[in-house]
């Protein structure tokens, strides 16, 4: 991951979703380097990154990742081991990834009124922010995995497949 992308991701203009989005991943990243209180990771960046104009952050999108990604770590831990290749601990992944994963998961769980191909193109999105080509694939096939194992309706095997023009990398708009 280079410095640049490491401490300036940029959204896409205009998306308070994908801002939010982002912000949760910073903010999974600091609960998981510095073992801080998730509620008050949550305040502290409601208070000084969330909240302000018409284009902030979606506070109440930030605030279910992080709830989600923080008090169901262990959880969604338990479902992102066996989604990695094999021989790879969850810890020997890098923080950001480990961070962007967990809410991802935590979405998948939580957002249930979001369609599950929009939050995986939203993550992936996410993910060119801080990593290079081979990591985001990486990533897209961890996130795959674990749609379908907690999507199956929307993703699995006997999903519907998405209309014409709605998949390769294509941003599908959420509801």
């Amino acid at each position: 991951m280079s410095d640049e992308a490491a401490s300036d991701p940029k959204p896409r203009k205009g998306s308070r979703r994908t801002a939010a989005r982002v912000l949760a991943v910073q903010a999974l990243y600091q609960i998981d380097m510095s073992g801080a209180d998730t509620a008050e990771v949550i305040k502290e960046f409601r208070r000084h990154r969330v909240e302000g104009g018409k284009d902030a952050p979606d506070a109440k999108l930030f605030a279910g990742i992080v709830a989600g990604g923080g008090t169901r770590q262990a959880e969604i831990d338990a479902l992102l081991r066996p989604a990695l290749a094999e021989g790879w601990a969850l810890e020997r992944l890098d923080a950001v990834m480990r961070s962007l994963l967990r809410a991802a998961i935590a979405e998948l769980m939580e957002q249930t009124e979001t369609p599950a191909r929009v939050i995986l193109n939203e993550y992936i999105q996410v993910a060119h922010s801080f990593f290079p080509a081979k990591e985001t694939g990486f990533i897209n096939g961890v996130l795959d995995r674990l749609a379908r194992q907690l999507r199956p309706a929307e993703i699995g095997p006997d999903a519907k497949a998405p209309p014409e023009g709605k998949s390769g990398g294509k941003r599908q708009t959420e509801r």
